[in-house]
């Protein structure tokens, strides 16, 4: 307890030093008994902390905005890793580093320590706006029009805390692509922008093409246009209007239809596009200019940081493994002289003493701007040609030199069944062994980019599977008494650039341990049969389904199994079926009794943004008030709304002789899309909620007085 309250002491951040507290009392009232179970879990989630497959250990989800992290932040997270969880820094398909095997109790102190050096837990998980991802490559992609990242880090930075994505139906993803190339997935997202430049009157005007409803999962959709090109200062408004829609109107009762993506299904673009333009008028800011020296200004340093003093050459210890790192791991970036370097990282897994010696050599030889890649590696940028040698060297000395970044044999896998209650079948060991099918016997697939292996441990899709040329989820088949451990091939998948994209099919599940078998069937087979230049998802395209389906059908007979085929990859023990819910996309919360409570706690939030002049803030607090509080009505008369919007409606309705509002209850609550956020009507609409909790908390007493006598 002192070590906590003296990193308190340490952050001088009073709006985050509040949420640590927050969440360290609510751990106590929690082991108290004095909240229950799904309360805790929705307010955790919320602060990164997340339950793991193991009972008694969290994992905890450290939110890197864009992938960016100092060369202090990666040893900060080192540290964290060693003292609080099992050593080992997992980084993932979102650009976090998830940590593992932590203490509830310590997540408080974890999360201080954290804070000290700007790296944040809030909303890493939970229904809110996940992290903020980008290329990697942006600020130093050749083939960028401008550089996305401070775009992403301002809309990181305006969407934490905002009261608008805090209690969202579900998680809400965006992503900003550097190019045309689309190598952040943008048609995978709620949001995916992609930046564009027109030309008017001989002035150079930024912008961005906007896609959205794009999502995986087990029902995955791409994303539709939104607008061919968006100007920059309209892209944070418009996602704020997207977002606002979203909590109004998304699903909230079936937890599997609450995307985006189904909202959108549901209303249609049309639609969306009517409600995005009556939203606007009640938006904090109309037009958001994003400072374009906000990331390199306060994020990478001084310009001798940038450009690091050049260390001795040493010459590489092997001249043919240099050669095929050189090759597939290191370009050449836009700023001429200067080189981008690809570090892999089997899985995303590596030990706190190897992340220390990642950061020492980043220090020595590139910009204090490491980035966590979308595919589970790092990069390190602004490094010197006569540098290369000797980086590679000190890379081969750590086992971090291995050629073949983002290729065939650089498979994205979920942590599935190691840690994650939603993991069916193995996901992490199983790609391990296709590795090691890849290296020795396709050992030049090292320099294919166009054939991406993918893996998750469920049909959620965190190892991206619904991206793959050759993809694998974890399954399992029913054998008379026994469970045996499967993968659900899907093939087919892909990039196709500037916001499209292809989501592959499924085709056959197979034994686990038959995996490898088909690895090697699907690549024999596109070797031989393939046309000149034809990409994998050009040739699945070509053949078919049902080409694919007799292909891999032998290694799905079942009557052939023999005793090790019950055995997963990584496991001694036969396989036993064990799943849980999952917590990583949010739970569907309705505590009738903590409602009205919380309803007070909005009020109190709605007062102090008031005081501080956040009145956009301040009316939006005071817009959940009354939805929180028609909601706890409803619940009075056993009715269980689905949308925001739906509790409006149904509240006029049934309580309509009870609460008289001019024009109805729910045009009374939708005044925010009529009004400017300004000093007056947030007070009248402040002035209108803290009366409607009053009148609904007098008629809650006298219930509970009557029933009582």
């Amino acid at each position: 307890m002192q070590s906590f309250r003296t990193e308190l002491e340490n952050l001088h951040k009073p709006v985050v030093e509040r949420d640590i507290i927050d969440l360290e009392k609510k751990i106590r009232l929690y082991r108290e008994g004095r909240i229950n179970d799904e309360k805790f879990r929705s307010l955790r989630l919320a602060r990164g902390v997340y339950g793991q497959r193991q009972p008694g250990v969290q994992m905890v989800r450290i939110k890197i905005p864009f992938g960016r992290m100092t060369v202090k932040q990666l040893l900060t997270i080192a540290d964290i890793a060693e003292e609080y969880g099992n050593g080992n820094l997992h980084a993932t398909t979102r650009q976090d580093i998830q940590i593992h095997y932590v203490s509830l109790d310590k997540t408080p102190e974890l999360w201080a320590r954290l804070e000290r050096d700007d790296v944040t837990l809030r909303e890493a998980c939970g229904n809110t706006v996940r992290n903020i991802t980008a290329s990697a490559t942006a600020g130093i992609d050749p083939k960028e029009p401008f550089d996305v990242s401070p775009y992403a880090y301002s809309l990181f930075k305006y969407f934490l805390r905002n009261p608008i994505c805090q209690e969202l139906g579900r998680k809400f993803k965006i992503a900003f692509s550097s190019g045309d190339d689309d190598t952040a997935f943008a048609f995978i997202h709620d949001i995916g922008f992609i930046p564009k430049i027109k030309n008017e009157n001989g002035k150079e005007i930024r912008g961005f093409k906007v896609v959205i409803g794009g999502g995986l999962g087990s029902q995955p959709m791409l994303a539709v246009t939104a607008y061919e090109f968006l100007a920059e200062q309209f892209i944070l408004p418009y996602s704020e209007a997207i977002l606002r829609l979203f909590d109004r109107y998304g699903e909230r009762k079936n937890r599997s239809k609450a995307r985006m993506k189904f909202l959108l299904e549901k209303i249609g673009f049309d639609e969306m596009k009517k409600l995005v333009h009556e939203e606007w008028n009640a938006l904090n800011v109309k037009e958001y200019w994003v400072d374009r020296d906000i990331v390199s200004a306060t994020q990478m340093g001084s310009t001798s940081k940038v450009v690091p003093i050049s260390p001795n050459r040493v010459e590489p210890t092997s001249k043919d493994k240099f050669k095929r790192w050189r090759e597939t791991n290191v370009f050449e970036q836009k700023q001429k002289g200067f080189y981008g370097v690809y570090v892999r990282v089997p899985l995303g897994n590596f030990h706190a003493q190897k992340a220390r010696l990642l950061a020492e050599i980043a220090r020595l030889f590139a910009a204090d701007d490491i980035r966590v890649t979308v595919n589970q590696g790092y990069l390190l940028k602004f490094v010197r040609p006569e540098n290369l040698p000797a980086l590679f060297h000190s890379l081969n000395e750590i086992d971090l030199a291995e050629a073949g970044f983002d290729s065939t044999n650089d498979i994205t896998a979920c942590p599935g069944t190691d840690t994650c209650n939603l993991g069916i079948s193995d996901s992490t060991s199983i790609s391990l062994e296709f590795e090691k099918v890849i290296a020795q016997e396709y050992p030049d697939l090292i320099y294919n980019n166009n054939i991406k292996i993918k893996i998750s441990g469920c049909p959620n899709s965190c190892g991206q599977h619904g991206l793959a040329s050759i993809g694998f989820h974890g399954s399992s088949f029913r054998v008379e008494k026994n469970s045996l451990p499967a993968l659900q091939v899907v093939l087919g998948g892909g990039r196709l650039g500037n916001g499209e994209g292809i989501i592959s099919e499924k085709v056959i599940k197979i034994p686990s341990k038959r995996g490898p078998d088909s690895l090697r069937l699907l690549l024999d087979d596109y070797f031989e049969n393939q046309n000149e230049g034809e990409y994998y998802e050009q040739y699945y395209r070509r053949k078919g389904k049902e080409y694919f389906y007799t292909l891999l059908k032998p290694l799905a007979d079942l009557t052939s199994l023999v005793p090790a085929d019950f055995v997963d990859w990584g496991h001694d023990e036969q396989f036993k079926l064990k799943t849980e819910a999952g917590e990583c996309a949010g739970v569907i919360i309705d505590l009738v009794s903590t409602l009205l409570y919380e309803t007070e706690e909005k009020l109190g939030w709605a007062r102090e943004t008031f005081e501080a002049n956040r009145f956009a803030d301040s009316i939006y607090h005071g817009y959940n008030v009354f939805v929180n509080g028609a909601k706890a009505m409803l619940l009075k008369k056993d009715l269980i709304v689905n949308t925001q919007y739906g509790i409006l409606k149904d509240f006029e309705e049934k309580y309509a002789a009870e609460f008289q509002f001019p024009n109805g209850f729910k045009e009374f609550i939708l005044r925010i899309n009529k009004n400017e956020p300004t000093k007056e009507f947030a007070e009248q609409y402040l002035n209108d909620a803290a009366k409607f909790l009053e009148t609904i908390q007098s008629i809650n007493a006298e219930k509970h007085e009557t029933a009582e006598v």
